[in-house]
């Protein structure tokens, strides 16, 4: 047998060579086992992911959970973003479409010299604006209302002007707002306490406002703690950054005039509108800016006129007019308002206050000429005309033209007569609230991603492309408030936003928009991108973003996942931190959500900048 004839040696030997044969497996594992960690010098693909860990940044102010999952584009590998240059300082405070140097090319007539004129292609500036050399975060609301840092809007131009009239005062390295204005010199409070002696502000039937001609907003800033909202306006004029100063204060304004062009703003959308001496000839031009006026008031909503020509009397001397010349301009106001169907309801010292009557059926006056526009909202760059807008019919006197609303806060989510009726194409009572509840779970995400929306951090805030208002909606509170923008290319469902309780603008992203450097705290944009990806540059959209955005203030995009990866390519060169994220649905969901902050830095002189 082979085992009695083996040689002695050779029993030895075999433990030593099964030893051998052990020692050199454990080698190899342990040898592959390292190289797979990571920091084997034989896996360089594991070096490199490990690299792009270590190298990762989170955006420090802003909160993640962790079942939502950073998302890197998709697409090959391609050259670096285009990085764009600092505007010289000397555009601190540019405002595209309101240009002094372009707009004195145009008509002094009818104010159009002070309407929208936006550059052409080959003049639009592709640089970012930079802030000015000292710029600090707006004070907290509501201490923003009275105070201003002076290094964030250094123009001292109004607190000398209107010194005695209380409307801003200079004070170390700050503005003070003491709430005075040119009609109420015994402050806003006591000027909205007699309005709300004759108009129900205080139980919610008023909710939304305007204001014409409305200098730092004072009126606008004073109503909010009455849960009212105006929209204010003011042309950018010798009266320097009267809007500027609004948007400052955390109060919502734009850059406007009553001209030649249509207001922004959809029919039957405000509950009460005031001029407080804002000069606006009333009677002028067969009354077309009453008509105006009129087309954007809701049926039984109020008109306020405190100063020229309302107690004539007193201060025809101090207008350095005749007698006979204000009490003509008084008579002819009175009798455009009565034709108009307003009945006038106050009168006395400075103040006359007008309301519209419910429905056409209960004015019994000879009305002006009705509009021939089937179309009452179509008003983007539309001229305005001497005639009255027409009202809903109704089948009874005490029916409410266009609905009824519910007092605020109950009408913010109650269905809207635009939709109750069937007035917006597509929409229904179920889809409206489906989009409520949507929106809410929405924004109760973004809470989770970014913690400081829902504070008064981000107390200037816009939506871009709002739709019915629901990311507005689900955001409301008096921390903070929402510009509704609705593209001029999108569906017009503006006066729903309105009938909520909200406030909004048409407008159209290929322009810039009738604001101030710097006036927003967080932009939202849901679908914006896809709407106009063929329809203009999205490099000037997101330009353009970036000069209404303040300094480290926030943007939320939502898009399909194609046209993320193009936006982001672009924010690469733009001081913005961006990290895309997955939908709240998960990562198959071809929607993504891309999640910016804008860094911090001031310009210099000769271009050069300090972060």
């Amino acid at each position: 047998m082979g085992s009695k004839n083996a040689a002695p040696g050779s029993r030895a030997r075999r433990p030593l060579s099964i030893f051998a044969v052990l020692a050199l497996c454990c080698l190899f594992y342990l040898l592959g086992a390292w190289q797979r960690s990571g920091y084997g010098k034989g896996d360089s693909l594991a070096l490199k992911v490990n690299k792009i860990q270590a190298d990762c940044n989170i955006v420090p102010s802003l909160s993640f959970e962790p079942h939502h999952k950073y998302v890197e584009n998709v697409e090959p590998s391609e050259p670096k973003a285009k990085m764009f240059k600092a505007c010289d300082v000397k555009y601190a405070d540019y405002t595209p479409c309101h240009e002094q140097d372009r707009a004195m090319k145009f008509p002094r007539e009818n104010m159009i010299y002070r309407e929208r004129h936006c550059p052409p292609e080959n003049e639009k500036l592709h640089c970012l604006i930079p802030a000015p050399e000292g710029y600090t975060s707006p004070f907290p609301w509501p201490k923003s209302r009275d105070y201003a840092y002076y290094a964030n809007v250094p123009y001292k131009h109004l607190t000398v002007e209107k010194a005695v009239q209380h409307w801003v005062e200079f004070q170390g390295n700050v503005f003070k707002f003491p709430g005075g204005g040119t009609m109420f010199p015994q402050g806003a409070d006591a000027y909205i306490d007699e309005l709300a002696s004759v108009i129900p502000i205080a139980d919610g039937t008023v909710r939304t406002a305007l204001d014409t001609g409305c200098g730092v907003a004072s009126w606008g800033a004073y109503l909010l703690k009455r849960n009212v909202i105006a929209m204010s306006f003011a042309p950018k004029d010798n009266h320097e950054a009267q809007v500027q100063f609004a948007l400052e204060r955390g109060v919502p304004a734009i850059i406007g005039v009553l001209g030649s062009i249509r207001l922004p703003f959809p029919s039957r959308s405000f509950d009460m509108a005031q001029c407080s001496r804002c000069l606006i000839q009333w009677a002028s031009n067969e009354g077309m800016y009453l008509m105006e006026v009129d087309r954007v008031l809701r049926p039984g909503g109020y008109w306020i006129l405190s100063g020229p020509p309302i107690n004539w009397k007193t201060y025809y001397q101090t207008w350095k007019r005749t007698k006979e010349d204000v009490k003509a301009e008084q008579k002819r106001i009175e009798d455009l308002a009565e034709s108009l169907c307003w009945e006038k309801k106050y009168e006395k010292g400075d103040i006359a206050i007008w309301r519209k009557k419910i429905n056409a059926k209960s004015c019994q006056r000879k009305s002006p000429d009705l509009c021939n526009s089937d179309n009452a909202d179509d008003v983007w760059y539309k001229k305005m005309e001497a005639c009255k807008t027409p009202i809903p019919e109704v089948t009874s006197q005490n029916e409410v033209a266009g609905g009824e609303l519910k007092k605020f806060p109950a009408r913010l989510f109650a269905i809207p007569p635009r939709i109750a009726k069937g007035d917006i194409p597509g929409v229904t009572v179920e889809s409206y609230q489906e989009d409520n509840k949507l929106w809410k779970q929405r924004v109760t995400n973004y809470k989770r991603i970014n913690r400081l929306i829902g504070t008064t951090r981000y107390r200037n805030v816009m939506d871009m492309n709002a739709g019915l208002g629901g990311f507005a909606a689900a955001l409301e509170s008096q921390k903070s408030w929402v510009m509704n923008v609705v593209p001029t290319i999108a569906d017009n469902t503006l006066g729903v936003v309105y009938e909520r309780g909200l406030i909004g603008i048409y407008h159209d992203w290929c322009e810039g928009f009738s604001t101030y450097p710097r006036t927003y705290d967080l932009i939202h944009a849901s679908g914006l991108f896809s709407l106009y990806e063929d329809k203009c540059n999205l490099e000037d959209i997101l330009l353009e973003m970036d000069r209404i955005l303040r300094p480290e203030g926030s943007v939320i995009i939502r898009d399909e996942v194609d046209v993320l990866n193009k936006v982001k390519k672009i924010v690469g060169g733009m001081r913005w931190e961006a990290k895309m994220m997955d939908h709240e649905d998960g990562p198959f969901v071809p929607k993504k959500i891309l999640v910016i902050m804008k860094e911090y830095w001031v310009g210099r002189s000769k271009n050069d900048t300090s972060s």
